[in-house]
């Protein structure tokens, strides 16, 4: 643990201008960062004495061993920046808000020739607008299939669409109208384009004037003797007056504004945020996050509108955003809002009315939020701290595991050899620790061989790591780095978490006997005598330690078995996706893969020029050539290569068995 006062800057070092910094620990990853309107007054509240600050923040400055700082120009650039170094670092000491769920939304893909709707999770994509997000998808499915009556929009997939135009027969939706059918042209792309558009007009809140529309037209027919429109045009306006009550008016001035608000408590706190478009509430979503700094109401706020809409732009910002308190000062976020905007964005507190009234539903959603997210981690956090107290007692560990990496073998007969490791921390997955490994040390099947290296490779990266921050005092370890990776101790120390980093304090392997051997016999050859090892065997699940006869048998009720059955499935399920992934990649492995320097853009302009590899085989140089982007060395290799592919095996006399020579 640090003393505070041994990297304290020197008086006057710190400049007093508004700036962003970062506390780094002692082998150099960024821990914490923060803005300040002036530096000088926030550093300097972090050296006074340990006692007088809050837990976590005393826990933050004495982890830490030095800091930096960057000054800016103005509030809203340390704004950008810290949001760009929070997101890069992903700091420990950080709020950091999780989503509970993947909400799903609405999404028009306008980036495609004819724009598709559908239920989309995930980042969100350049060229496609979103809608929501939905508490459901199924709220979103049953949204859409009332708007194709009117707004006959694709929603098939792409397989589907190719498909039905190859056939010249569009699916079920084109033939009862729920479709336009651009996959047979029925409609022209510019006309389902405009479709879309229409489409989306109306999930934005632009309705009242295409009602009004089709209304007017309704009469029309009906003035014009032509029930049979005037029919269906009634019955388009009633599907689309369904369809806007699935979400209740909640401001009758048709304002779009996002209101977010807060639950907390000492130890955590919930976000609740309402998307309102046209008056209506379009989406609802919410976030769960430690409170690891002290943070007050405010504060939470500003890092809540970070995450909402740091990769938001344009639309995706709304005219008004209403918080339940502002930051100190407060124009310095609503400019960082405006200018992702592109137009004035209003930030504020609501005081009276119906967005006070709104803001007070936002609010006990938050606590009801907040109350279950307690309830359900209570639950976790009792069952998996009982597993891992189980575990520890069963393998006679001094305390329970709190890191466990499991590590599994997968290949197919021998062939695409590959490993696997997943991490699991205080029982639970996680997954931007998993890595994979190719088997390079030999060729051909063996699980013990290959489970002896993939376990020398990490801990062999873990050990370079230690000599490189001076917590290791022997030698640094030689050998082959996993996956070509290029040493630690050669790349710059940016702060970022470097990879096999940390030590676990149980090692679990897919296997009996021999594979637990292995790994021991790996971890001896390093040096490494502080982390266990165990192994999981498939058939009666029994647990394995080095060097004992007789399994350990846990009880088939214990949750300590449950928890190592789920770190042994797991690694099983990321081996296995590895080895199919690069057994498909083999497979399609064509003879333009074998010409050295040519990439994926260059290959598809020649097979698109060509039509195929047997045309572009009988081809000559000069006519390679005229292919953009492919010189004259280039069609020479190219030429090379497939000559050399389809070289004719030599003819072979069956009776005497001697080779025909020409």
């Amino acid at each position: 643990m640090a003393d505070p006062s041994s990297y304290r800057p020197r008086p006057g070092e710190i400049p007093d201008s508004p700036g962003v910094y970062r506390f780094r620990d002692e082998h150099g990853r960024v821990i914490y960062v923060g803005k300040a309107k002036s530096l000088r007054q926030r550093l300097s509240s972090y050296f006074q004495d340990v006692s007088g600050l809050h837990p976590r923040t005393a826990t933050m400055v004495t982890t830490a061993a030095s800091v930096e700082w960057t000054v800016v120009a103005t509030e809203v650039e340390a704004l950008q920046l810290e949001y760009s170094w929070i997101k890069e670092y992903d700091p420990r000491f950080n709020v950091k808000y999780r989503d509970d769920k993947s909400y799903p939304s609405l999404a028009v893909t306008m980036n495609e020739e004819f724009p598709r709707a559908q239920v989309m999770r995930g980042p969100k994509r350049k060229g496609v607008r979103y809608f929501g997000p939905y508490a459901h998808a199924w709220a979103i499915r049953e949204t859409v299939d009332l708007l194709l009556r009117v707004f006959p929009v694709r929603t098939c997939s792409a397989g589907v669409f190719k498909r039905a135009h190859a056939v010249g027969r569009p699916c079920l939706l084109g033939y009862i109208g729920k479709c336009s059918a651009p996959c047979v042209g029925r409609v022209t792309a510019d006309e389902h384009r405009a479709l879309a558009e229409e489409f989306c007009d109306f999930m934005a809140g632009r309705t009242g004037a295409y009602l009004r529309r089709l209304e007017q037209q309704m009469r029309d027919a009906a003035e014009e003797l032509e029930y049979e429109r005037a029919a269906r045009l009634r019955d388009d306006i009633e599907a689309l007056r369904r369809a806007m009550e699935k979400n209740a008016v909640v401001l009758a001035d048709a304002t779009d504004a996002d209101l977010v608000a807060l639950a907390e408590d000492e130890l955590e706190a919930a976000v609740q945020i309402f998307h309102v478009r046209g008056g209506r509430v379009r989406g609802q979503r919410g976030w769960v996050t430690d409170r690891v700094e002290q943070l007050g109401s405010a504060q939470l706020v500003e890092h809540a509108l970070q995450q909402l809409y740091g990769e938001e732009s344009g639309e995706g910002v709304p005219k008004e955003v209403l918080v339940p308190a502002l930051p100190e000062p407060a124009e310095p976020l609503a400019d960082w809002l405006s200018e992702r905007r592109g137009s004035r964005v209003s930030l504020r507190v609501p005081q009276r009315g119906d967005k006070k009234d709104l803001m007070t539903t936002v609010q006990r959603n938050a606590q009801q939020a907040l109350a279950l997210h307690k309830t359900k981690r209570a639950s976790d956090l009792t069952t998996r701290s009982r597993a891992l107290e189980e575990i520890a007692d069963a393998l006679g560990l001094d305390s329970a595991p709190l890191r466990v990496e499991c590590f599994d073998v997968s290949h197919l007969q021998g062939d695409d050899v590959v490993a696997s490791m997943v991490v699991f921390e205080d029982g639970l997955a996680r997954k931007s620790e998993y890595r994979r490994f190719q088997i390079k040390g030999f060729a051909g099947q063996d699980d013990v061989r290959a489970m002896h290296e993939v376990i020398s490779r990490r801990f062999r990266r873990y050990l370079r790591e230690k000599v490189r921050t001076g917590e290791w005092a022997g030698e640094e370890p030689g050998g082959e780095e996993p996956d070509g990776e290029q040493p630690a101790s050669l790349r710059e120390d940016d702060g970022r978490p470097k990879r096999f980093a940390y030590p676990p304090q149980l090692v679990v392997v897919d296997g009996g006997q021999p594979q637990v051997a292995a790994a021991r016999r790996a971890m001896d050859e390093l040096g490494i005598d502080d982390v266990a090892v165990c192994g999981l065997a498939k058939r009666l699940e029994e647990v394995w330690l080095p060097g004992e006869d007789d399994p350990v048998i846990l009880p088939r009720t214990s949750e300590g078995l449950y928890l190592l059955q789920r770190v042994r499935d797991e690694a099983h399920r990321f081996a296995i996706r590895y080895q199919r992934g690069k057994r498909s990649q083999a497979i399609r492995t064509g003879p333009l893969d074998a010409v050295a320097g040519l990439g994926e853009t260059r290959k598809k302009a020649l097979l698109k020029h060509f039509g195929s590899v047997k045309r572009l085989r009988s081809a000559t140089i000069e006519e390679i050539t005229e292919v953009p982007g492919i010189g004259r060395k280039t069609a020479e290799t190219v030429v090379a290569t497939l000559a050399e592919g389809t070289r004719p095996a030599p003819a072979v006399n069956t009776a005497t068995g001697e080779i025909i020579e020409d």
